[in-house]
């Protein structure tokens, strides 16, 4: 019995978007910081490879916070380096 299982349902995972490249310039300038700044995410990861994320790619991130309301992320899609 093969059963799929969809990460991004999951509910201790996040809502993940992949930023169109518009929107990744005005993150940089809003914030003042090139692509290198942000933190990091593995091509890798389950939810990135779930909604097709690619080298290169910034990512949003998106939690419902207590206090906040929402809190949004950025990450940069990398490669896992080798061991």
């Amino acid at each position: 019995m093969n059963t799929a299982f969809d990460v991004l349902k999951h509910i201790m995972v996040p809502d993940h978007q992949i930023m169109s490249d518009e929107e990744v310039k005005t993150l940089l300038s809003t914030y003042d910081i090139s692509l290198e700044q942000l933190p990091k995410i593995y091509h890798d990861d389950p939810a990135v490879k779930a909604i097709g994320g690619r080298l290169g790619d910034v990512i949003r991130i998106i939690r419902d916070s207590p206090t906040a309301g929402r809190a949004e992320s950025y990450r940069l899609v990398i490669k896992r380096p080798k061991k």
